[in-house]
């Protein structure tokens, strides 16, 4: 018992040093990053490429893509019921310290569903994608997605690493389902799937939206930090 208390305390300890470290340009950026529709064209290129690329195929591929955020989501909520460690701002020990952006959420935190979910999409696009510049991408895209809650001030990093594992591991076991479904299920129509892969102009167009994407936030950030909106 005394090593897991000194694991949470130095998990606390760290969290205090990296919530520490904020200024109100910052508030306003990851307020926007923190916001899972912010990057609803992000979503979308990838979608978009899917049913491009696996045309008829595409189907079962977004319906585990489903399955793999339905599942990721579901059980860090479930874990958070279990484990019932409480969120950085309602703990009663570092509460009044926490610097906190936008809402508290609700009373518990581990593990993160930022984390699950982004960690999720990372390991199961990358796998189906098949492409390094994506993969590197899409990493970014979760590291930072994910640190954002601890900015905001409602997540520990020991939350944000558990909701990574579970992730990486609900994206990984969902995609060896849909390889399972594509060998044992309507073979002649997705034998082939394991051979779609994102091309260089595609990756090169994923890159775009995503810079478009993130100067954007930064604009509108600076906008509303210079007229003090936020």
């Amino acid at each position: 018992m005394g090593f897991l208390q000194n694991i949470l305390e130095a998990d606390k300890n760290l969290f205090l040093s990296l919530n520490a470290m904020h200024s109100d340009f910052w508030d306003t950026i990851m307020l926007m990053v923190t916001r899972k529709e912010t990057w609803i064209p992000f979503y979308a290129i990838l979608i978009f490429y899917i049913i491009r690329n696996y045309r008829g195929k595409a189907l079962p591929v977004l319906l585990f893509l489903a399955l793999t955020i339905l599942l990721s989501d579901q059980l860090s909520g479930l874990m958070k019921d279990t484990f019932q460690r409480f969120r950085p701002v309602h703990d009663p020990e570092i509460g009044p310290l926490v610097h906190n952006v936008l809402r508290k959420g609700s009373l518990y935190g581990f593990v993160s569903s930022h984390a699950a979910n982004s960690f999720a999409i990372f390991v199961f696009t990358s796998r189906l994608f098949k492409n390094k510049g994506y993969t590197l991408l899409i990493l970014f895209w979760a590291i930072w997605f994910s640190y954002s809650r601890i900015y905001s001030g409602v997540h520990y990093p020991l939350d944000i690493l558990g909701g990574a594992v579970l992730g990486g591991l609900v994206g990984y076991l969902c995609f060896k389902m849909l390889m399972a479904f594509k060998d044992h299920f309507f073979v002649s129509r997705l034998s082939g799937i394991q051979d779609v892969k994102l091309t260089a102009e595609q990756t090169r167009i994923v890159f775009l939206v995503f810079v478009v994407l993130v100067t954007t936030v930064f604009i509108v950030s600076g906008i509303l930090h210079h007229y003090q909106y936020l």
